[in-house]
């Protein structure tokens, strides 16, 4: 007997581990419906003294700090600070593995102070010494079976011509969506297929990423620009202004020019990097510069041909894309016209490839040196 009951329990924890681990949520501020701000229990236990309990018979959330005592309770909006009661302007709720909490009220009480960008895309919390700038997911909170990402075939008109391309876009606050920059050969300087990368990374979608010396004969194809993947640099850059894309564990993703690379992954939160270049978008406008990024190349000064894009919305959707025949400028006409905020030139050429749920939406001309992934945790 006693032998069945250790089986069943270790069958158990075998079955339990892996959905505790993927219900790891992002931390994130929201927004709902009404305009009311939530932020999750595990942002409020960074900040300096702050505890938190909860006690589930109740359903009673105790978070304290220095003097101050707050008492709240999930789906009520009654509470209590240092045992006064009170009426809070939105209820505490659970969703997706993780606790929220009404923002307004817990800052106001704890003396958080809040700054929200322009568009209200990111929220920054200041506490003390201690900052943390974190995506902002408004109207309807995605849950795990909620759609993370869709693909479509799209044609887009700019000027007189008509441009077909391959478009997947990825909810990046989305619970289960995990990016990562994955190297061919898991080393700097091989190459191979996008679909053999995108397969022993178990993605979901894949897109070509840097530059690289395809045409060497040597079998070492250095590839060209900063390559982050997990916090950890493995590949650095010669110093060059060509953009970045970056991320943070919670997908909040932006782009940056190289040369403030160094300033950015010190700081520590650097999740993932990958230089390109050039930028096509910023804030929804077209900003090429090609020159000022160090482009020397007539490929993609002036000429035209087969291109990989990237880009960001403002609702932290990722937008990857391929299309043929069009110059930078048009592809960032083309870009803006998909929805993206902000956008950059991967790759292209021979290079350029998106791969989606098993296949091919794009088939590259040739090996590449590294990719964008999207997985599912």
């Amino acid at each position: 007997m006693k032998r069945i009951i250790a089986i069943v329990i270790l069958a158990m924890l075998t079955v339990m581990t892996p959905l505790y681990a993927a219900s790891a949520p992002k931390n994130l501020a929201y927004v709902d419906k009404n305009s009311q701000s939530f932020i999750s229990v595990g942002v409020l236990k960074t900040c300096d003294g702050v505890k938190v309990a909860y006690t589930a018979a109740e359903k009673k959330l105790n978070i304290t700090r220095d003097d101050t005592a707050l008492t709240l309770y999930l789906g009520s909006r009654n509470a209590y600070v240092n045992s006064k009661k009170v009426q809070a302007k939105a209820a505490p709720f659970s969703e997706n593995g993780s606790t929220y909490v009404p923002l307004q009220f817990v800052s106001q009480h704890l003396g958080i102070k809040l700054s929200w960008s322009n568009n209200r895309s990111t929220l920054n919390i200041t506490d003390g010494s201690v900052s943390n700038t974190l995506p902002v997911l408004s109207g309807n909170m995605m849950t795990r079976s909620s759609k993370a990402v869709i693909s479509a075939k799209k044609t887009f008109k700019v000027g007189a011509r008509s441009f077909s391309a391959q478009v997947v876009t990825v909810s990046l606050l989305h619970p289960k969506v995990e990016l990562d920059v994955v190297l061919a050969g898991n080393k700097a300087g091989k190459v191979e297929d996008l679909r053999s990368i995108a397969k022993r990374s178990n993605a979901v979608v894949a897109i070509n990423g840097t530059f690289f010396d395809a045409y060497t004969s040597g079998a070492y194809k250095a590839p060209y620009g900063y390559l982050v993947s997990k916090g950890n640099i493995f590949h650095k850059a010669s110093g060059d202004n060509r953009t970045i894309f970056t991320y943070d564990s919670n997908n909040l993703a932006t782009m940056m020019p190289g040369l403030d690379f160094n300033s950015v992954y010190e700081t520590g939160l650097m999740e993932g990097a990958l230089q390109a270049g050039p930028r096509l978008l910023t804030n929804g406008k077209v900003t090429l510069d090609v020159k000022k990024e160090g482009f020397k190349d007539p490929k993609i000064l002036t000429g035209g041909g087969a291109r990989s894009a990237l880009g960001i919305t403002k609702d932290h959707k990722l937008i990857l894309l391929t299309t043929g025949g069009a110059t930078i400028p048009q592809l960032a006409e083309i870009m803006k016209q998909a929805g993206a905020y902000q956008a950059m030139n991967l790759d292209g050429g021979a290079s350029s490839g998106l791969y989606y749920n098993g296949s091919y939406l794009t088939t590259p001309g040739r090996q590449i040196s590294n990719a964008i992934v999207v997985k599912y945790k």
